[in-house]
């Protein structure tokens, strides 16, 4: 928005120094990003930029690391268990927390904040004592060191993300659409399935979105439960980071930067769609 023609300094002011500030702090956040991508790119077995880098020698720079990490076996294990764990967590999360926030939504629901509130705690809990509490829990049901326990608290922790979303969404549904589908003789499912799923879908996806990346970079409770078959990605690169540093940690950082600004262009995407349908853009 530009300021109008009868501004004042002090207005033009506000205007210039606020968003300079807003870039600053922009720039002070994605600048350790920008570092990783190039440093993960380095011949060399450091985290230092060298002169050849510096001066845009090619000798300088290499695909190295890159090549480290798919020929490596351990992890190659660690990528393969995440894209297993977190698709799975993903898809129980978004179905459980799309009925919860359905449900929500309806103003005849009783206990509806205490439910509400009770479905966000694993967000607002600090992981490390999510992670004690179910470890000493799953113990006992010989949960620990396996798939299963991990892809249950996974979806735990994503199906608040899911229930925002969706719940954010349903708060401008139009139900008369759903009294006139049953009215014209649609059974509940169908309804569902043709009138409320499509105008819902955009909320579910982003809330589905979230709760893979919350699953995928998720590493306090993977240290609690997982045991060395269960070894998830971000884990082997925390195990790495103590005992073995070198730049293919930078590679790995910079492929997970890029999956993390696909599912922001996407985000941003579902948000427009569902501005346009809602008839606010």
């Amino acid at each position: 928005m530009n300021l109008p023609p009868y501004a004042g300094p002090a207005q033009w002011l506000w205007y210039f120094g606020f968003r300079g500030f807003c870039i600053m702090v922009l720039i002070f956040l994605m600048l350790p990003l920008l570092i990783i991508i190039p440093l993960s790119f380095t011949s060399t077995p450091y985290f230092v930029f060298t002169h050849k880098m510096l001066t845009l020698d090619p000798a300088g720079y290499s695909l190295r690391w890159y090549h480290h990490l798919f020929t490596d076996p351990s992890w190659m294990h660690a990528i393969r268990n995440s894209f297993i764990i977190a698709p799975i967590a993903t898809l129980i999360a978004t179905i459980l927390g799309t009925l919860a926030a359905l449900g929500l939504s309806r103003s005849h629901m009783p206990l509806k904040q205490f439910i509400s509130s009770l479905l966000i705690l694993p967000m607002v809990v600090p992981l490390i004592i999510t992670a004690t509490a179910v470890f000493f829990y799953f113990s006992s049901l010989h949960l620990v060191n396996t798939y299963i326990g991990i892809i249950i608290v996974h979806s735990i922790l994503g199906i608040p993300f899911v229930v925002i979303t969706v719940t954010a969404t349903l708060a401008g549904f139009d139900y008369q659409l759903v009294r006139a589908s049953q009215s014209m003789g649609a059974s509940p499912w169908y309804t569902f399935f043709k009138v409320t799923m499509p105008l819902v879908m955009p909320g579910i996806i982003s809330g589905a979105l979230f709760a893979f990346m919350t699953s995928f970079d998720e590493v306090v409770v993977v240290m609690f439960l997982a045991g060395p078959e269960q070894r998830t990605l971000p884990l082997q690169m925390w195990v790495n980071l103590r005992y073995n540093i070198n730049p293919t940690i930078l590679a790995i950082a910079t492929l997970i930067i890029l999956l993390s600004v696909v599912m922001l262009l996407t985000l941003e995407l579902l948000r427009r769609r569902n501005a346009r349908m809602r008839g606010l853009e």
